[in-house]
């Protein structure tokens, strides 16, 4: 069997945190500020929790690096 592979881009958009659960931060947030208001832009600073349809296939790409508990 060959070594499971984390996907790399996966790794750097996602963050585990110490419950094991995905952390994202939300999209929008680099450039065109201008038009936005000032509370989207407070907002957009937060992460925000992965929605569960996705977790498990993000959970498979980061591989050995996603541990549960």
């Amino acid at each position: 069997m060959p070594k499971i592979k984390t996907h790399q881009v996966t790794a750097k958009r996602f963050k585990v945190t110490g419950k094991g659960k995905l952390r994202r931060r939300k999209q929008g947030s680099s450039h065109l500020k201008r038009k936005k208001s000032k509370r989207s832009k407070r907002e957009m600073r937060r992460d925000v929790k992965t929605d569960p349809v996705n977790v498990q296939r993000i959970e498979r790409l980061l591989g050995k690096r996603f541990r549960r508990g």
